[in-house]
């Protein structure tokens, strides 16, 4: 990553929410203490060198909540908000840095910004639409008319060829998915679903992964798996398996050890793939010039590398906000589990997980193959592109809603626009990959996703201005190889089964 200019005010918007198991050690009692405890990572040497840190936890006045030999990370909990500095001074300790801003120290606690709050807006859903009983048949797809994304990436001729291999599951880590929505249960695998928002720990019972206060996990599913049943949409991979991995709370935030929990899980469940169309909360980006964040961005990141030495790909969604990520930004919603502060933030702060290295990041396209409005991009942070939507570039649909139509709560569906729906397009035509070639690793299916995208050059010019009136002004780099805003290009389906 590169970022050496400033692209414009922060707008901030959130990708996804903002938007004891034997793979770690079980969780501690809480510290023994009547008021609120904040919480933190802790790093040390992976292994059983990780003991030595879960005693420094303790000697500190922490608790160790979860521990994570794999990957050199203790979870901990603590009343002082001095814990991390104090810790960091102990023998074999490498970093520690409080997940959430210490916000869990107020009085009375802090809570999501209204500006977090608003972010999400942008993705809510709109149009719930009922699929008509008389029209349910095993021949068609009763909505299908209406998934002009689909068309966009060919997924509907590629589903003619495959539909991908029932020994491929997608690792769906966001707020749980809907076991009983008529167009996922058939695909849903419970015994590979967890969740890890009680602090981290790693809960499989299936209220622990199913959703409660959001629909975007359930609608992100179905865009990669909808099983091709008659009833409803069809999915881009509509024969591999999904897992709920839920890290998103009640209050919509993703914090630092859910995501870590997630990448683990998926890392040691035999998932070939995870889509993670949120950013870490509280920071949008994590700057590692802060002790802090620098040892919260490395416990994420150890955590997503795991997981891809086990083989996992992972695709994330690079985020709403209009942003430039490969020049410098100025963020003035972080953190968004308090105060905001207003920061530039250069290339030594990173959007978490979809900029670090090795993670698929996706930006988004409407129906004209144009960028949406609202999607992040960048040359070195834009692998590829996808369809998430746009409500000002409209199709000639049915519904002639520029949005991407899915799964929503109470067996319907309904219409979200962002890169969260941008990238588990992305995740389903690594699915497909995955199910054609299955002996490929996981950085080979990475080069053929982008060897099968279809270049989009860049505007003449270079200037993109949706509207016309400068508020989602953009500079695209890479001219007629559009890799600023495009990466490598439009995902193909139809390449991914038949080459």
């Amino acid at each position: 990553m590169h970022r050496s200019r400033l692209t414009g005010a922060a707008l901030a918007a959130v990708c996804a929410a903002s938007l004891a198991t034997a793979a770690g050690s079980p969780a501690a009692a809480a510290p023994a203490d009547d008021g609120p405890s904040a919480h933190f990572v802790v790093l040390g040497a992976p292994g059983h060198a990780l003991k030595r840190v879960e005693k420094a936890v303790r000697e500190s006045g922490g608790s160790v909540v979860q521990s994570w030999p794999q990957i050199g990370v203790v979870v901990a909990a603590s009343p002082s908000a001095a814990f991390a500095s104090a810790v960091r001074r102990k023998p074999g300790v490498q970093g520690a840095g409080a997940t959430r801003n210490l916000a869990e120290l107020a009085q009375p606690a802090a809570a999501p910004t209204a500006l977090a709050a608003a972010d999400r807006s942008l993705e809510a859903t709109t149009d719930v639409v009922t699929a008509p009983a008389a029209a349910r048949s095993a021949e068609a797809e009763p909505l299908a008319a209406n998934q002009w994304n689909m068309k966009a990436i060919r997924a509907d001729k590629a589903n003619a060829v495959s539909g991908g291999s029932r020994r491929v599951v997608v690792g769906v880590i966001d707020s749980g998915i809907e076991a009983t929505h008529p167009d996922l249960a058939p695909n849903l695998d419970a015994s590979r679903s967890v969740g890890c928002t009680d602090r981290g720990v790693p809960d499989t019972s299936p209220a622990a992964w199913a959703p409660t206060t959001s629909d975007h996990g359930t609608h992100v599913a179905g865009i990669i798996a909808a099983a091709r049943n008659g009833v409803g949409v069809a999915g881009v991979a509509p024969n591999v398996r999904l897992a709920a991995i839920k890290v998103v709370n009640d209050e919509g935030m993703i914090y630092p050890e859910f995501a870590i929990c997630g990448f683990v899980w998926a890392a040691e469940r035999g998932i070939s793939v995870t889509n993670s169309s949120y950013f870490v909360d509280p920071w949008y980006l994590w700057c590692k010039d802060d002790p802090d964040q620098r040892a919260v961005a490395t416990a994420v990141t150890r955590a997503v590398d795991y997981a891809a030495r086990k083989d996992v790909v992972n695709v994330a969604a690079l985020g709403n906000s209009n942003w430039d990520l490969a020049h410098d930004i100025l963020d003035e919603g972080s953190p968004n589990n308090g105060t905001p502060v207003s920061r530039l933030t250069g290339n030594q702060c990173v959007k978490l997980p979809a900029e670090v290295r090795g993670v698929v990041g996706v930006s988004s396209t409407g129906v004209e193959g144009r960028k949406s409005f609202f999607s992040n991009y960048g040359v070195g942070e834009t692998e590829v592109a996808a369809p998430g939507g746009d409500s000002r570039q409209i199709p000639t649909t049915p519904d002639a809603n520029g949005r991407v139509l899915s799964t929503t709560f109470n067996g319907a569906w309904g219409y979200k626009q962002g890169t969260s729906m941008a990238a588990p397009h992305a995740a389903g035509v690594v699915a497909l990959l995955r199910s054609t070639h299955p002996g490929w690793s996981s950085s080979r299916t990475v080069i053929e996703l982008q060897r099968d995208a279809d270049r989009i050059a860049c505007p003449a010019g270079g200037v993109y201005d949706p509207d016309g009136t400068g508020t989602w002004l953009a500079n695209c780099e890479g001219g007629t190889s559009g890799r600023g805003f495009y990466g490598a290009g439009l995902i193909d389906a139809l390449d991914a089964v038949r080459r």
